[in-house]
């Protein structure tokens, strides 16, 4: 069996909303942009871009911008399956792949994520594995505390880039 520590994680989430509204908070860009991003623009393969409240599809490609960065720091990537009920997927940072399943139990809405294909990496200071797992950790939190209570965690100032780096 291979050891897949350090090119993989998961993570899991319970959300006390219904599993339609978070699983649009994912598939649509004005969703994505309410917790996750800055702006999210999203592309059909005729290269249209997608309506904030259109849902993404399978093959759609993607251009993310973050809060507190400006214009050049940016993720692109492509949408591997989205099925319009509980499942959506997608390439990340170096060549990495999210899966995000939605799923109830017990009343709640439960989240879980899952990153694979994390390349190895020498140096700690880049290692994917340890930064994402921070970062999808932050952005779980805030999903929840936007989508349960309104409270948006996200720093929105470039200014403050420094402190991030």
């Amino acid at each position: 069996m291979q050891d897949t520590r350090w090119n993989e994680f998961r993570l899991c989430g319970d959300y006390n909303v219904d599993l339609r509204s978070l699983y649009m908070a994912w598939a649509t860009p004005a969703g994505l942009e309410k917790w996750f991003l800055r702006k999210a623009d999203f592309f059909t393969v005729p290269l249209r871009q997608r309506a904030a409240d259109e849902q993404i599809m399978k093959e759609d490609t993607y251009t993310w911008y973050w809060h507190g960065f400006n214009n050049d720091t940016l993720q692109k990537g492509s949408i591997l399956e989205a099925n319009g009920q509980d499942l959506i997927k997608f390439t990340f940072s170096g060549d990495s792949v999210v899966t995000v399943k939605f799923s109830t139990r017990n009343g709640l809405t439960i989240i879980d994520l899952t990153q694979d294909n994390i390349p190895e990496e020498s140096d700690p200071k880049k290692n994917l594995l340890v930064q994402c797992q921070i970062g999808w950790t932050f952005y779980l939190t805030n999903l929840k505390s936007v989508m349960e209570a309104g409270k948006d965690l996200r720093n929105k100032r470039v200014e403050l880039d420094s402190c991030f780096k």
